[in-house]
């Protein structure tokens, strides 16, 4: 395989090596493509059921439940979303314990008479008379990042090792909201599963701090993680022109934006004081020009010998997967996969079978299978 080395950190990545495909096969990995389903209407986040079927949200506020031979059945029991612009039904994860408790947590772009904010809703997953449906569904949590219009939401969920839960919120074009302390707006939160702070959050309890924030200075996270070999939490957010990051959030620390950033505004002018500044924390990759990048994985499988060890993350303005090789923290090279679908890549996720899964974002959405 030819990869592209990264030689820094962090780095942009400016000219990275392509995989060839003849039909569905990838020759130089011998990766094949396989369509589990189609005709989705711009879909946002599969989760995988333990049967082997699968939940995939669809951003115009639709969940389906795909069959492994892909049917699909309209999952009743939903929140009412606000679809509009980048907004709609986001996220989906079970709970770790689903085989038992049945629980499903979704993110959705709630609206309001202050505008629209990012929410996490939380139902049981049954079986009803005309399919899977949620019930004794409930808002558990309603972020104050309301704002008119329909950018920049987030929103991605990922459960800690400890069994808390975290939540990524978009800026919601407003960059400056992203250093507030009491805004949840532009924030990395670590809530309970019943949507409360998490204890031991960085700012619990102090005067002018929401208490569910984890870090801040986020522009767009549409990423986010657990990497298993660490137990951290990592993310991935959109940059301007450029300046797509990775990151490993912490505890209470600030990641910059909008004062700084590895990308320029949309006109071409310089964002806020430069790339650095005391106090707040380096990428530890970005890209410039900017992928898109929407959805992240780890991989783990045996299925993947090549790939164990490494961040998969999907690019929507890119087109293609990004393959990154980690060196424990570090992206030591770089390889673009799923080019020649021509495809903007919402999701990526490893499922449970070991196989890796990719959702194309449009409104004919596949939920495609990669096979070694």
């Amino acid at each position: 395989m030819f990869l592209t080395p990264v030689v820094a950190r962090p780095i942009a990545a400016l000219a990275l090596s392509t995989l060839v495909a003849t039909g569905s096969a990838f020759a130089q990995s011998g990766v094949q493509t396989e369509t589990v389903a189609s005709g989705l209407s711009y879909p946002w986040a599969v989760a995988f059921l333990p049967d082997g079927n699968f939940l995939v949200t669809e951003r115009d506020g639709v969940l389906k439940h795909v069959t492994a031979e892909g049917d699909q059945t309209v999952v009743d029991g939903l929140p009412e979303v606000f679809a509009q612009g980048q907004g709609g039904l986001l996220d989906v994860v079970l709970s770790p314990d689903f085989e038992t408790d049945r629980t499903v947590y979704l993110t959705f772009s709630q609206g309001s008479p202050e505008g629209a904010g990012t929410s996490l809703f939380r139902a049981s997953l049954q079986e009803g008379v005309a399919g899977p449906a949620l019930v004794d569904g409930d808002t558990i949590f309603k972020g104050n990042n309301r704002a008119y219009g329909g950018r920049h939401f987030g929103s991605r969920l990922a459960f800690a090792p400890d069994g808390n839960l975290f939540m990524t919120l978009g800026d919601r074009g407003d960059g400056p909201r992203a250093q507030e302390t009491d805004d949840h707006t532009g924030s990395v939160l670590r809530l309970t599963p019943d949507g409360d702070p998490a204890p031991g959050n960085p700012f619990l309890g102090q005067d002018g701090y929401q208490p569910e924030i984890w870090s801040i200075g986020h522009r767009n996270p549409q990423s986010a993680a657990i990497n298993p070999a660490s137990g951290a939490l990592w993310t991935v957010e959109h940059g301007a022109r450029g300046g797509d990051e990775v990151n490993i959030p912490e505890a209470g620390k600030n990641y910059g934006w909008p004062v700084i950033s590895y990308g320029r505004h949309y006109s071409g002018g310089k964002i806020g004081e430069g790339t650095e500044k005391a106090g707040m924390e380096q990428p530890i990759h970005y890209w410039d020009p900017s992928i898109a990048p929407s959805g992240m994985a780890f991989v783990t499988s045996d299925k993947y010998p090549d790939w164990q060890g490494n961040l998969l993350v999907g690019a929507l303005r890119g087109q293609h997967l990004a393959r990154l090789e980690l060196e424990g923290d570090k992206v030591v090279a770089e390889e673009q996969l799923l080019n020649a679908l021509g495809e903007r890549i919402r999701d990526v996720r490893q499922g449970p079978d070991g196989f890796l899964y990719v959702l194309t974002d449009s409104d004919d959405g596949q939920l495609i299978r990669l096979v070694p």
